[in-house]
């Protein structure tokens, strides 16, 4: 018997007490620090005859090494089963402008100047789509640049898109800035939406010093006016901030924005935070971005100071607010990268690419689907095939279950290789969540 290579046991932030989590098992507890140096005694000792021992057997945090793997493989065996029938997000790129000139944005170096195209380059989407993915439960999120450009070209681009979906009985998601919501709203409230992103980085001063139009021009009250028309609507909102130190003082004042705006009790209203960071390439001086435990730790103070925040905005913590929300953990993550197996991306130019992390970057394409179908399958295989079993660096973390190996694009970026890990601060970001949810 030993202590299982998968638990992951800490100190609460802030706290005496500790936590033990085991995905594997599907087991969490909260001890006491008496309770927890019994545990390490036990452990260390490999003395097993205690009442305490026997239960840390029983809930699976010690266990037989063969035990464990059998326990390992069978529940690697139903994610990918599980995998094979999860819904599909296929993003579409319609267009790689965008009116705005945001300090931070990390597209404007990609060399994808806009083309004129027909509908036939949708219809070939579609087409392709539709055969690839047969029987497969999907839905399209259209992407861009900015996708609600508010030229006549793009309104009939955007009609046509919504048309052929509806057709098919797809649903849409939309990501954009949120500008021309108010232009769009006709168009958009007949389609089967989702949910629209919009971005909001602050309230009206921090957001108009981030996310301008280009020449400079203020943008923030016309997304508001957008936001608002949608909620009216029935059309849910996803609003997303994105967050570096420069505005994340602001946070508390969006969130009092955001409640006597009525949007956080409302049901088509919902919220996450971005990181504003190094994807490729970031107009953002070093100095400004946080890394991801320094962002969560920040925010944990932030909500300590703030809790009115929690109303706004719930921070996952990794698997914290799961755990908070549901009363149990979820099932282990073999894999947190969906390129090219639950996540497809594709633009107007008739190309093909694994997300939306890689989606315009030439060096990234993996074939075609206009004018002509081509797929290099050993590309696709290198990122369909990556997951915690085939990341060397994985195999002997007992985060694994808990990262599923980071996201393939940042691991590339910085190794070169699809199969290299883009490691998560997991045991920090449980610490500041069974402090901030237990």
């Amino acid at each position: 018997m030993n202590f299982s290579k998968y638990n992951i046991f800490s100190k609460i932030k802030d706290s005496d007490n500790y936590f033990i989590v085991n995905l594997l098992s599907g087991n969490a507890d909260i001890l006491e620090e008496s309770e927890a140096s019994k545990i390490k005694a036990i452990t260390e000792n490999h003395d097993y005859s205690s009442e305490l021992a026997k239960e840390l057997i029983d809930k699976g945090y010690v266990i037989d090494e063969k035990t464990e793997q059998i326990i390992y493989k069978n529940k690697y065996l139903d994610f990918i089963d599980n995998r094979e029938t999860d819904e599909i997000q296929i993003f579409f790129v319609p267009n790689y402008s965008c009116n705005f000139a945001c300090s931070y944005c990390y597209q404007d170096e990609y060399n994808n100047a806009d083309a004129i195209y027909g509908n036939d380059v949708i219809d070939a989407f579609f087409n392709y789509i539709t055969k690839e993915f047969l029987n497969r439960k999907k839905y399209i999120t259209i992407f861009g640049g900015e996708p609600l450009l508010g030229s006549d070209k793009q309104k009939n681009t955007i009609k046509y898109l919504i048309q052929k979906a509806t057709a098919l009985n797809i649903d849409l998601s939309f990501v954009t800035n949120g500008y021309t919501l108010v232009d769009y709203i006709d168009i958009l409230k007949f389609a089967k939406i989702r949910e629209i992103q919009v971005t909001l980085d602050g309230t009206e001063k921090i957001h108009n010093s981030r996310r301008f139009l280009k020449g400079k021009k203020e943008t923030f009250s016309k997304i508001v006016k957008g936001i608002d028309l949608c909620i009216n609507n029935n059309i849910t909102i996803n609003l997303r901030a994105i967050i570096d130190k420069e505005n994340i003082n602001n946070l508390p004042e969006l969130a009092k924005f955001a409640k006597e705006k009525g949007w956080t009790k409302n049901p088509y209203f919902k919220t996450q935070i971005g990181r504003n960071y190094e994807l490729h390439h970031c107009q953002s001086s070093p100095d400004k971005l946080f890394s991801r435990v320094s962002l969560y730790e920040n925010i944990y103070k932030l909500v300590k100071e703030n809790p009115e925040i929690l109303e706004f905005y719930k921070p996952s913590f990794s698997i914290s607010k799961f755990l908070w929300e549901n009363n149990e953990l979820p099932d282990p993550l073999f894999d947190s990268c969906p390129a090219c197996k639950t996540e497809w991306a594709f633009d107007y130019k008739g190309n093909i690419y694994s997300c939306t992390a890689t989606v315009g970057k030439r060096d990234e394409l993996l074939g075609t689907f206009y004018p002509e179908i081509t797929l290099n399958q050993k590309l696709v295989n290198e990122w369909a095939s990556r997951d915690v079993t085939e990341i060397s660096e994985c195999k002997s973390c007992n985060l694994q279950l808990a990262c599923g190996g980071g996201c393939a694009s940042i691991s590339k970026n910085k190794t070169g290789k699809v199969c290299s890990p883009d490691c998560r601060p997991i045991k920090e970001l449980l610490e500041f969540g069974f402090a901030q949810y237990f």
